[in-house]
């Protein structure tokens, strides 16, 4: 074999797959069909929900200081998202696409991941013992050899073609622009302006430089070879808004549609998917980015487990079940904002009504939650405690007398059993399973109301299952059976407290929201 697994595509979800493979010692190759990453940068910043995946792999200290904000939208509707009740619930702001990818590479080439750029897959060939995949190299052609593949190189995924998945939707029924100009006095509309005739949003980044978005209603997609000239671009902003931006400067430009497709499986026997190749939409809220991250996390420990024989194959399949489920409602939610957004006059009596029901925190609380990634709750079992299935907050923790935290304790992507009530016989019972999970005895620093715990729950971290269970009183016993083969090598948190005497565990978690 030439790499345990082969990644195709250098974005974000491939490169953070690398990096959550090489974690764990899994031989990766990334191929790159483009010789140098372009600079663009569709996305500007990240959720709070990846915020909290990078701090888990002390990666978020790689960006310095951090710009945050509770503001956001739903389908350009004013939305507070610090109805959350967590930190930085709107995310970090001002992060170039760009900036990430390249934090993500170096890191993945740290860790020993071997990124090719210039590579092109041509064909590929899957057997019962691995993947056979023929490229196009600056050598010429060869054939690589993998026991797994994942393809990771966007909506035009050519691995997703190549391996047969069906990747069913609806097309562009428009065409919008976006870029970075300069040189133009712009007012800004950070969350977008309907306009009689479509839609402008305008950002300043700095230096004079001013992220835009235009999209003018009538506008038939093109089958573009090359970039939108300046010209198209500031035309249409004339025609929209009365200003007249020809004489600024277009640093780079794109044109983007309304196309909405879902791959039919993530997963085709040794064939997986991941990000943009397993889906595509309205690149409405900054969701595109994060939930390709996402998956990659999710899919990231299961495929070292199988790889490294501790777990059978058919635990890939809980990818697919898992991230398929967040896609249909990704692709649900794009779909609704890009009608408020980019229709008509006609759209005007139902956005109304809308931004009455925006006003009641309940309603804020659910769009916040769907657009930031914080509601998806995976299926781990039978239980009624509000935590199940959902990912856990960040805990505050206190370790033989000095300060942690749940994510500095993920740092090694390792399965987690955090022993908040000093139980030996806990301890002893986790003891078969420390080759897979690290075991903590520690003291939360703030228990209220950051997070309440009931007795014994199973919350996921790092986009990670973990199996359920729940009871009114600790249940060594319990623990044990719940740490299965599959749940104790998953580099998420399973959590054992004995109840609180003052009621804590009676209700909603503060910073969790309910399920959509």
């Amino acid at each position: 074999m030439d790499a345990d697994v082969i990644i195709v595509g250098a974005g974000p979800s491939g490169l953070f797959l690398a990096g959550e493979l090489r974690t764990a010692g899994i031989r990766v190759t990334v191929l790159e069909r483009l010789l140098q990453p372009t600079g663009e940068s569709r996305g500007l910043g990240f959720t709070a929900r990846t915020m909290e995946v990078f701090d888990q792999r002390g990666l978020l200290s790689r960006f310095g200081d951090i710009e945050t904000t509770d503001l956001g939208h739903f389908g350009g509707l004013p939305v507070d998202f610090s109805v959350l009740g967590i930190p930085n619930a709107g995310g970090a702001k001002a992060i170039p696409q760009a900036h990430t990818e390249d934090m993500l590479g170096a890191w993945a080439v740290e860790l020993g991941a071997d990124v090719r750029r210039g590579w092109e897959v041509a064909g590929l060939q899957e057997d019962g013992d691995g993947v056979t995949v023929e490229v196009t190299g600056p050598e010429g052609t060869e054939s690589l050899r993998c026991s797994y593949l994942v393809g990771c190189d966007g909506g035009r995924s050519t691995v997703r073609k190549l391996a047969g998945f069906e990747f069913p939707g609806t097309a562009s029924t428009m065409e919008m622009f976006l870029g970075d100009v300069q040189g133009c006095d712009i007012k800004t509309r950070m969350i977008g302006e309907t306009l009689p005739g479509g839609m402008v949003m305008a950002g300043p980044l700095g230096g004079g430089v001013v992220r835009i978005v235009v999209c003018e209603r009538g506008t038939p997609p093109k089958h573009r070879t090359e970039p939108p000239s300046w010209e198209e671009v500031s035309g249409a902003w004339q025609r929209l808004t009365g200003q007249d931006i020809s004489g600024g400067t277009a640093l780079w430009l794109t044109a983007f549609g309304n196309a909405a497709r879902l791959a039919t499986e993530y997963r085709r026997g040794r064939v997986l998917l991941a990000g943009d190749a397993a889906h595509i939409h309205l690149p409405a809220g900054g969701q595109g980015m994060n939930t390709s991250i996402q998956d990659s996390v999710n899919l990231g420990w299961k495929l070292a487990a199988v790889v490294l024989g501790t777990a059978p194959e058919a635990l890939l399949d809980t990818y697919h079940d898992e991230r398929h489920a967040v896609g249909r409602r990704l692709l649900m939610n794009t779909q609704a904002q890009g009608l408020l957004f980019l229709r008509g006059a006609e759209m005007q009596p139902l956005r109304d009504v809308l931004g009455e029901l925006v006003d009641y925190p309940e309603v804020a609380r659910h769009l916040a939650a769907m657009v930031s990634g914080l509601e998806i709750r995976y299926d781990v079992g039978t239980g009624n405690h509000p935590l199940l299935g959902l990912r856990m907050p960040p805990l505050a923790l206190t370790r033989n007398g000095r300060a942690t935290s749940s994510a500095q304790l993920l740092r090694q992507a390792r399965g987690l059993l955090l022993d908040l009530s000093d139980n030996p016989e806990l301890r002893r019972r986790a003891a078969g399973w420390t080759d897979r999970i690290d075991v903590v005895t520690a003291v939360p620093r703030e228990l209220a109301p950051t997070v309440n715990l009931t007795s014994h729950i199973r919350a996921w971290n790092s986009a990670l299952p973990l199996a359920s269970h729940s009871g009114a009183r600790l249940s060594t016993e319990s623990t044990s059976r719940s740490i299965s083969p599959w749940n104790a090598m998953q580099p998420g948190v399973i959590l054992a407290h004995r109840p609180s005497p003052m009621g804590i565990g009676s209700g909603s978690a503060s910073g969790v929201p309910p399920a959509g």
